[in-house]
């Protein structure tokens, strides 16, 4: 049976509460009930979904990374400029437009861990972000097929626009 939806995302921290507040203050996740699993753990929620932080030593892996989707880019933008918070490495820059118009913003959590930010069309984000974004296919040749990656997908694929029912 294939899956239907993806329940949460878990990452480590070096120090479980710095890295709550991290999550809490850029993106307003919330801490949730969560189980004693025998060191330090908290869930939280992110809308319908669940990130878990759990306090382990070393160092989260380079380049693995998850993706929240924000209601606010200029507000996350402008947050993670004050932390500092830009990954300007990994991917050679911090924010990009994908082929679709879409918006990638790169990030690194107090535990090490690589966070992409992403926003629907680079036509409503704010001047701030705008002065900042590079291209995609800036160095990197994109070909038809890669024109065509949406980083949105149909939430109801094989339906027939118009029809609720589907095809």
């Amino acid at each position: 049976m294939p899956a239907v939806n993806l329940n949460h995302v878990s990452v480590s921290a070096l120090d479980l509460e710095t890295s709550l507040r991290f999550y809490e203050d850029l993106f307003g996740v919330e801490r949730i009930p969560t189980p004693n699993f025998g060191f330090p753990v908290q869930w939280t929620r992110v809308g319908p979904l669940q990130l878990h932080l759990f306090e382990r030593p070393g160092a989260a892996p380079h380049s693995h990374h998850f993706a929240l989707t924000v209601d606010d880019i200029d507000d996350v933008f402008a947050r993670a400029t004050a932390l500092d918070a830009f990954d300007r490495t990994t991917f050679g820059h911090h924010v990009y437009e994908l082929p679709g118009g879409e918006v990638q913003l790169y990030l690194r959590d107090p535990g090490g861990n690589l966070v992409e930010v992403d926003w629907p069309s680079v036509a409503t984000a704010g001047a701030a972000v705008r002065a900042q974004i590079r291209p995609l296919s800036e160095g990197r040749p994109q070909t038809a097929e890669n024109m065509q990656a949406r980083l949105f997908l149909d939430p109801h694929p094989g339906r027939v626009r118009g029809d609720p029912h589907g095809a």
